[in-house]
C-alpha cells in the first residue's frame, strides 16, 4: 500500500512530467506581433536557444564576451514562464534563472533574476513592464549602497529565430543609462 508521502511524490512527477511535455508543444511564435501583448509577450522565447553575452565588469568597466545556452518554457498555463541559461564564462560554467509572472489585473510581467554564483541572496525587486510595438520594456528601483538605483530591461528584434535582450542601470531616476549586459539569441534547430 502506497503512503501519502510516494502518491504526493507521484503527483509531483507527473505534473512536472506533463509540463515538460506541454512546454515543445507549444512552440516558437511564427512572428514577433503575435506575442507582442499581454499574457502572450514571451511566447517567442519558448524552446532552446544559443546566447551571446557581452556583460560588463563591475570591477574595471571592460566588456568581457561569452556563450551560453538558454531554454524557456511556460508553466502555471502560460501565466508564467521559465528561463533557465547556462553560461560559459572564461571562467568556468555558471547558471541563472529567470522566473516570470504575468498579471491580468495590471497586464504587466513581472520578472526575479536568481543566480548560481549567490544562490542565497534575496531576490532583486522584480523587473515590471510589458510589450507594446514589439518592444518590452520593464523596470524596477532598488537601492545599492544607499542610492536609488533604476534598473531597466529591454527586449526588442524578436523574430521566430532571435531576439535581443539587453540591462541598463540608472542613478538619476532614468535620465541616462548604463548598459551593462546584452544577450543576442539565436533559436538552436
Amino acid at each position: 500500500m502506497m503512503t501519502a508521502r510516494i502518491v504526493r511524490m507521484l503527483g509531483w512527477a507527473l505534473a512536472l512530467a506533463a509540463l515538460s511535455w506541454l512546454a515543445p508543444m507549444h512552440g516558437p511564435a511564427s512572428t514577433a506581433n503575435a506575442t507582442s501583448q499581454g499574457i502572450h509577450g514571451f511566447d517567442f522565447e519558448y524552446g532552446n536557444w544559443r546566447v551571446h553575452h557581452r556583460a560588463k565588469s563591475a570591477s574595471d568597466g571592460s566588456w568581457k564576451e561569452f556563450e551560453g545556452t538558454c531554454t524557456a518554457r511556460p508553466f502555471m498555463a502560460g501565466q508564467g514562464d521559465i528561463e533557465e541559461h547556462i553560461f560559459s564564462r572564461p571562467t568556468g560554467v555558471g547558471y541563472g534563472t529567470a522566473i516570470r509572472a504575468f498579471d491580468p489585473k495590471s497586464q504587466e510581467w513581472a520578472i526575479w533574476w536568481i543566480d548560481s554564483r549567490y544562490p542565497h541572496l534575496p531576490l532583486d525587486p522584480p523587473v515590471k513592464g510589458r510589450f507594446e510595438n514589439d518592444v518590452g520594456t520593464f523596470y524596477s528601483d532598488s537601492v545599492v549602497d544607499g542610492k536609488t538605483v533604476r534598473t531597466r530591461f529591454i527586449w526588442s528584434r524578436i523574430t521566430a529565430a532571435s531576439a535581443h535582450w539587453e540591462q541598463a542601470s540608472s542613478d538619476d531616476a532614468g535620465k541616462t543609462w548604463d548598459t551593462n549586459w546584452i544577450m543576442e539569441f539565436s533559436r538552436e534547430r
